[in-house]
């Protein structure tokens, strides 16, 4: 990178050398931006819509605040993503391979199946679900949106879907004008944030959702692939971690979004109301927003949101399972050089879609995947963090205070997930 800084300053003009390096910049970091927002679009997908809706209208804003703490816990667990994907060149399940065996990478790749399932399930749960806001059967809309995800990876390079991706992403920007439309009440917020009914089962069971729709192991195993396959380097890190904190900034703020538009209005008006479906929640928003509006822009947020999703998990999976098993894997590699790879993206969609077709009634489902990705957060942060203390080069490895605060920080998450988890369903206590 210093080689090509000096090369640009040398060969432009005096009066035109800022002018150089400005557009050096852009380039740079335009190069390197991606990974981070798509994963994170993908991160506020039709679960954890819902889930944060739910919120609202049960809780009102007393789970607003727990939206922005998360922002950091969920930086610093993909920043560690990032740092491993770009300082040893690997996948997530091939660098577990590599460090503590097979067993284990088929027991992290076990996890990432399960979570990846049931993020597919919701996500095209509400891409149903905005179907049917317009009176579009089942049968319709699922095997269109399926035909869609085929072929925007089946056709393109890793930078033509990543660049689909975000464009269908930016659609969750419609949440945003949701709240604003909901006219939500500043001191109802501040005095909602800061009542925090600890010893209730419910909000913990809550808590816990919460806390699994923003850490989910497709996330990790993404990210970190997507890195590997876009073949970012050590010069790269400091804009890959600025891609990172941008997105984990975006997809909560998308999530208070919606808790705030259901609060203000649902939850104000039926506090305790049940909506665990895309078209509930857009029906309960009607009154207040109009219907021709309320299921436009609402339906708009949905489609984003599940469309980005169903292509980060399924493309999750695909790499994870190939770094683990050892088929070739990239989606530099046309579908003939790469069958395993675009075989398991294929039946990932396919399989979701045609699942969620035959099987209509998936009203817990949405909540319960998110419930589920907190049980697994041993799991998964256990294995991030021994990658970062073992597998990273000397120099880049977690030590000293640093390597505390994330192990303390993993720990709490840990704790609070699965507490909340098995408490919410009456396992404990």
């Amino acid at each position: 990178m210093d080689e090509l800084k000096s090369v640009v300053v040398a060969v432009a003009p005096a009066d035109h050398r800022p002018r150089c390096e400005r557009l050096r910049w852009v380039r740079y970091f335009l190069a390197v931006f991606g990974p981070g927002i798509v994963v994170m679009l993908a991160d506020t997908d039709v679960g954890s819509v819902i889930t944060a809706g739910q919120s609202g209208v049960q809780w009102g804003y007393r789970l607003l605040a727990l939206q922005f703490l998360l922002i950091p816990i969920l930086y610093l667990v993909q920043e560690l993503t990032v740092r491993l994907g770009i300082f040893t060149g690997r996948g997530h399940g091939e660098l577990i391979r590599e460090t503590f065996g097979p067993f284990w990478a088929w027991l992290s790749a076990a996890g990432l199946a399960v979570a990846t399932v049931g993020a597919l399930l919701t996500e095209f749960s509400g891409v149903a679900g905005v179907g049917e806001l317009y009176g579009l059967p089942r049968g319709v809309t699922l095997p269109v949106a399926a035909v869609a995800l085929l072929v925007v990876v089946l056709s393109g390079s890793y930078r033509r879907v990543e660049r689909a991706a975000v464009a269908v992403g930016l659609f969750e920007a419609a949440f945003f004008f949701v709240a604003w439309a909901a006219h939500p009440d500043p001191r109802a917020m501040l005095a909602g944030s800061l009542d925090i009914p600890f010893t209730d089962k419910a909000y913990v069971y809550l808590v816990a959702a919460n806390i699994g729709a923003v850490i989910m192991p497709w996330m990790i195993f993404y990210q970190q692939s997507a890195v590997a396959d876009k073949k970012l380097g050590p010069e790269h890190f400091v804009a890959a971690r600025w891609d990172t904190v941008a997105g984990a900034v975006i997809t909560q703020c998308v999530m208070a979004a919606v808790l705030i538009a259901c609060a203000a209005t649902i939850g104000r008006r039926t506090p305790g109301a049940s909506l665990d479906t895309v078209g509930e929640m857009a029906q309960a928003l009607a009154p207040f927003l109009g219907v021709t509006v309320g299921n436009a822009v609402f339906g708009a947020g949905v489609l984003g949101a599940g469309m980005v999703a169903a292509i980060v998990a399924s493309l999750a999976l695909a790499w994870g399972l190939g770094e683990v098993a050892g088929y070739r894997r990239s989606l530099e590699c046309r579908p003939l050089e790469a069958r395993w790879f675009y075989g398991v993206y294929a039946a990932s969609v396919v399989g979701g879609a045609a699942f969620v077709g035959l099987w209509p009634d998936l009203v817990a489902l949405n909540i319960g995947v998110q419930v589920m990705n907190a049980l697994l957060l041993p799991v998964v942060l256990g294995f991030l963090v021994a990658l970062a203390r073992r597998a990273l080069p000397q120099g880049r490895r977690l030590a000293g205070a640093g390597y505390a605060l994330v192990v303390a920080v993993a720990a709490i998450t840990c704790l609070l997930g699965v507490f909340g988890a098995l408490s919410g369903a009456g396992l404990l206590g």
